[in-house]
């Protein structure tokens, strides 16, 4: 769903191979956000700060984000503030290390 929602906005993404988990495997793979780890969620009791933490832990590096919704409600996005400063100054630039 996360995939519809980043083809919806115009950039290119399909699933990657959720099942192993890690940076050669993140849950989305989208060509023109490669600088950015996605890791989604679509759980009705989230617990975001250990969502945060294996976004981290699976990022190898890179700036990550958490992608999640519940049923019935719309998608939202978690990030680092260090992401967020970045993005806000620098655009899709600010996503590189």
């Amino acid at each position: 769903m996360w995939r519809d929602q980043l083809r919806e906005h115009g950039f290119t993404a399909r699933r990657g191979q959720q099942y192993a988990g890690g940076i050669e495997s993140p849950d989305v793979i989208c060509e023109e956000l490669s600088n950015l780890h996605m890791e989604v969620k679509f759980v009705e009791n989230l617990n975001l700060d250990k969502a945060c933490e294996q976004a981290m832990k699976d990022s190898g590096g890179k700036r990550w984000i958490v992608a999640h919704k519940k049923n019935n409600k719309d998608w939202k996005v978690t990030m680092s503030s260090e992401t967020f400063f970045a993005l806000l100054n620098d655009g899709m630039e600010g996503l590189e290390l």
